[in-house]
């Protein structure tokens, strides 16, 4: 799995239906009413970890390939 910048998660879950919420210090909080999900992205200038774009993948219920194709 490739690396993924705060900006590129938060287009992809908007892509797949979330809606940016508000933001909360350092973290943008994005909603979505389909699912009645929440997902904190932090945003930071380095990259996210793959722990936790693995993470918010699994919360979404997508497959890797799936976001990999919305990047």
């Amino acid at each position: 799995m490739s690396a993924f910048k705060p900006k590129e998660v938060i287009s992809i879950l908007i892509h797949l239906g979330f809606v940016k919420k508000r933001q909360s210090g350092s973290h943008v909080i994005m909603y979505s009413s389909k699912l009645n999900l929440t997902i904190p992205v932090p945003m930071h200038t380095k990259d996210l970890g793959k722990g936790l774009v693995k993470s918010i993948i699994k919360s979404v219920e997508s497959s890797e390939a799936e976001f990999l194709k919305l990047k």
